[in-house]
Order: C-alpha cells, then structure tokens, then sequence
C-alpha cells in the first residue's frame, strides 16, 4: 500500500500477488469490508485499476495500481426508538442482546416500525455502516415469539467475518424447548432437510429427498406432569424454523407453537392432546439460552448465555 486517508486508499500490487482476482486482493486487505460491499464498490466505479474502472473478476498483474474510494455511508431511513431488551455484551465491533419474546428482530411488511433494528439504532451511537448505510448488522434471527441471545454486527468487517461463521457451522447455538410429549430417551438428534412448504410459502417443511441438510440435537432436561418435557436443544444448522419443525415432525412439537404445534387440526387428532391439559402459555416455548462464537477482533472464542424468561419459568414452576 503507498497510500491512506480515511476513506481512499491506494495499493501499488507487488510480484506475489500476480493474476489474482480484484475483489479477492481487496478481501485480503484490511479495508474492513465483506465482499458483498467490495464488489459493489467495484461495480459502482468506486474501485479503479490504473485509474480506470474495472471488473471483480479482474486478473491483477505486478505493477498495477489499485484505487479505492470508499463513500461515507448514507444515514438510515429506518427512525430510532426506544425499545427495550437487554444488552449482555458489547464493544466496538459487535453487540450481544438477549431478545424478549414478541420483538420482531427485523423490519419486514406488517412490522416496519418497533422492532429490535429500531432499537439499536437508538442505542449503539458507535456503527460505522453495513453495506453503504449506517445500520446495525443483523447476522442471523430469531423469530418473533422466539427469545434469546443475538449478536449483531456494527460494521461490515464484522459482519463478514461472524456470517462466515454461522455458515461454517462453528457457532454454537443451544435453546431450552417445552415440548409437547414425554419424549422418549434421554437424547437423540434429528438429521432431515428442511426447505419452504410447497404449498403453504409462510412455512417450512421437512424434505426427505432436499438438499439444505438439517441437524438438530436433543438431550431431556425434565418430564412435568401432564406429558410435557423440557429439552436442551443444540443446532447445528440454522435453517428457518428448523427446531420447531423438526420437533413437529418426530411427533413433538414445541408447546404454544401456532404453526406447527398444539392447537393445529394433526395435533388435535393426536391421543397426547387429549390426555395433556395445556399449561398457560401465550407464545412457543423456545429460548436461545447460549450462544458461542470466535470475537472478530482478537479471535478469542467467547460464550454467553440467558437465563431462562419468567413465563417459561412459570409454566411449570408457577410465578
């Protein structure tokens, strides 16, 4: 590199890095930003080899001079609110929340305006940009009713490096179910593909012949009265939905869940409905208690968890 501002930078490409591909040089430089975003630089002519525009796909020789200008990032059209959920970490590069039950993560038709995004937006004054605009990073989901641990990225740099992770299955991601069922055995795993419904768009099903491969592991916690169980579930995979229609599937669902558990017509005809009285829920009964992940910034390996939510605690506990 021979040169630096703040937002340009200049590298002159030295004999090892001959014929290799532009947006793979700019990924291996610490501009701290994921690929998506460079190649959208280099698409918009924000990238220049020897000070002319040029391709991703780029083939780099000895001598070339490599310009980029990065634009400051546009403001968010998204309002910040005040909404409240509870910050187990934070620092520079990321924030770790422990989402309540009915906060919707992302806006989206039908939630554009109280959900977690907003909230962050209030409270992290520090985010330097996901791609081009000053946002929160959102890495992976929950859903609505779902509560638990998340952690979200404040630039792209980090965005990149924790979504490498979650697609490399080396995050560990465990959740605490109340199932419907005594649930025979003391642990098993479910290893079935899931993929969208073919019917029904808003759900996901199992698919025996797909190919988005799925794995859930199980192990039982506790048998309450009234044929319930409560289980430490860890996924290995992060399809849609994947525990609540894997447990569905094995006969099991997730208590309280409206799409694929107690109160659908196949449960009903199902002889645990009548036999169990259902506990007072108000939302599925699954929480992401503990989350571990390698920290982008001085790749340590770092674990939080969150205590289980008082009306799960209720359920069988009482208040």
């Amino acid at each position: 590199m021979e040169h630096e501002t703040d937002r340009t930078f200049l590298y002159r490409i030295s004999d090892d890095c001959n014929n290799i591909r532009l947006d793979v040089f700019l990924a291996s430089c610490p501009v701290g930003l994921s690929r998506s975003r460079i190649q959208s630089l280099i698409k918009s002519g924000d990238v220049q080899v020897n000070n002319c525009p040029s391709k991703p796909s780029h083939k780099l020789g000895p001598g070339d001079q490599v310009f980029v200008s990065i634009p400051p990032p546009s403001p968010c059209i998204l309002k910040p609110e005040a909404i409240e959920f509870d910050i187990i970490y934070e620092d520079k590069s990321l924030v770790v929340v422990n989402k309540p039950a009915g906060l919707v993560v992302h806006p989206a038709p039908g939630h554009a305006t109280g959900t977690l995004v907003h909230g962050l937006l209030k409270h992290c004054q520090d985010l330097s940009g996901i791609g081009g605009t000053i946002r929160p990073g959102i890495v992976h989901r929950l859903d609505k009713d779902t509560s638990g641990l998340l952690v979200v990225a404040k630039n792209d740099r980090v965005h990149d490096f924790l979504t490498r992770q979650f697609k490399s299955g080396m995050v560990k991601k465990q959740y605490v179910a109340i199932v419907h069922g005594l649930i025979k055995g003391n642990k098993g795993q479910i290893n079935i593909p899931i993929g969208r419904h073919p019917r029904k768009r808003k759900e996901m099903a199992v698919m025996l012949s797909g190919k988005r491969q799925a794995l859930t592991i199980w192990q039982k916690i506790e048998e309450f009265p009234g044929g319930f169980s409560l289980l430490l579930v860890t996924i290995k995979t992060g399809r849609t939905h994947q525990i609540r229609v894997h447990l569905s599937h094995i006969g099991h669902p997730v208590a309280g869940d409206p799409l694929y558990g107690f109160g659908r017509n196949w449960w009903k005809k199902n002889p645990l409905f009548r036999q169990a009285a259902p506990p007072p829920i108000n939302r599925q009964m699954l929480h992401a208690k503990h989350l571990g992940f390698v920290h982008p910034d001085k790749e340590n390996y770092l674990e939080f968890e969150a205590p289980l939510p008082d009306d799960m605690e209720n359920v069988f506990y009482g208040p």
